[in-house]
C-alpha cells in the first residue's frame, strides 16, 4: 500500500480492496425490484432530520456523489475530467450544510477520480473538520459503481476494513449510478442521488461489522437527503409499511 500525504493533509492511499468480508453477507436484491415495491422512506428537511439512535451505538453512513464535472474538454479520459464552475459550487455548499447539521466524518473513503477529489478538496477548504479527517482514496470506487447492483456489498467491504469502533460517521464518495443504487439497498428505500447529493444514513452497532450485519440490506434508517442547491423543492414520496404505501406530503423546505 502507497501511503502519502495530500495538500489538504490528509492521510490518503490508493488500494485494491481486501478479499476479507467484514460483517454477514447479504443475498443480492435486484435494485430495480426495490425501486418497485418502495419509493423513499422520509424526505426529511435538510436542517430538520429524523431523530437520531443512541449516540452510544450510532453508525452514520454519508453516500455523497461528486460535484457536477466538466465536458468542456472532450479530450481527457472520463476519469480526468474535473469540475465545473456551478460543481465547484454545490462541492462548498454541500459541506457547509454537513457541518451545519452535524454530519462531519471522521473517515473518508473516496474514489480517486479526478472529479471526486476536487470535491473533496473544495470541501475540505470550507470546513475544517474534513481536513482532520483520515482520507483513503480507493480505486475501485471509480470502477464499482458502474457495476449493476454491486455497490452496497463492496461499500460494505471497504468500510469494515478501514474503520475503527471509535469511528461513528463515514462519509464515501463516489459515482452513480452505483451510489444511488447503494443508497437504496442499504435503506430499502428509492433514493435519487444527483451530483452533490449525500444520502445520509444510520443504523445501530456496537462496532462496523455488527452494525452492518444487523441492518443488512433495507435496514439502514435514511435520515434525509442535503442538496447542494439554495433552496429546493421537495418531491411527495411514498413510505413503504407492512405493503401498505402511505403518501407524505411535499414539505416547504427553506435554504441553508
Amino acid at each position: 500500500m502507497n501511503v502519502g500525504v495530500c495538500e489538504m493533509h490528509s492521510v490518503i492511499c490508493s488500494t485494491a480492496v481486501s478479499p476479507n468480508y467484514c460483517g454477514r453477507r447479504s443475498t443480492h436484491q435486484n435494485p430495480n425490484r426495490l425501486r418497485a415495491k418502495s419509493s423513499l422512506l422520509i424526505q426529511k428537511q435538510d436542517t430538520q432530520l429524523a431523530e437520531p439512535l443512541s449516540e452510544s451505538f450510532s453508525r452514520r453512513l454519508i453516500l455523497l456523489r461528486h460535484a457536477k464535472s466538466s465536458w468542456d474538454n472532450r479530450s481527457l479520459r472520463d476519469h480526468d475530467r474535473p469540475l465545473s464552475k456551478s460543481g465547484k459550487e454545490d462541492a462548498a455548499r454541500v459541506s457547509r450544510k454537513l457541518q451545519q447539521l452535524g454530519w462531519i466524518p471522521e473517515l473518508i473513503l473516496s474514489s480517486d477520480a479526478a472529479r471526486t477529489k476536487e470535491t473533496l478538496k473544495i470541501m475540505q477548504e470550507q470546513v475544517q473538520e474534513l481536513v482532520e479527517a483520515e482520507v483513503h482514496f480507493v480505486s475501485s470506487f471509480y470502477s464499482i459503481a458502474a457495476m449493476d447492483g454491486q455497490t452496497a456489498e463492496h461499500l460494505q467491504k471497504v468500510i469494515c476494513r478501514y474503520s475503527r469502533d471509535e469511528v461513528v460517521t463515514v462519509m464515501c464518495m463516489g459515482h452513480n449510478r452505483g451510489w444511488e443504487e447503494a443508497a437504496s439497498m442499504f435503506s430499502g428505500a428509492s433514493v435519487e442521488l444527483k451530483t452533490c447529493n449525500a444520502a445520509l444514513l444510520e443504523t445501530a452497532g456496537k462496532s462496523w461489522d455488527e452494525a452492518f450485519a444487523a441492518a443488512g440490506f433495507g435496514g439502514w434508517k435514511l435520515q434525509g437527503i442535503v442538496k447542494p442547491i439554495q433552496g429546493y423543492e421537495a418531491d411527495d414520496f411514498r413510505k413503504y409499511t407492512g405493503g401498505k404505501v402511505e403518501m407524505i406530503p411535499k414539505v416547504s423546505v427553506k435554504s441553508v
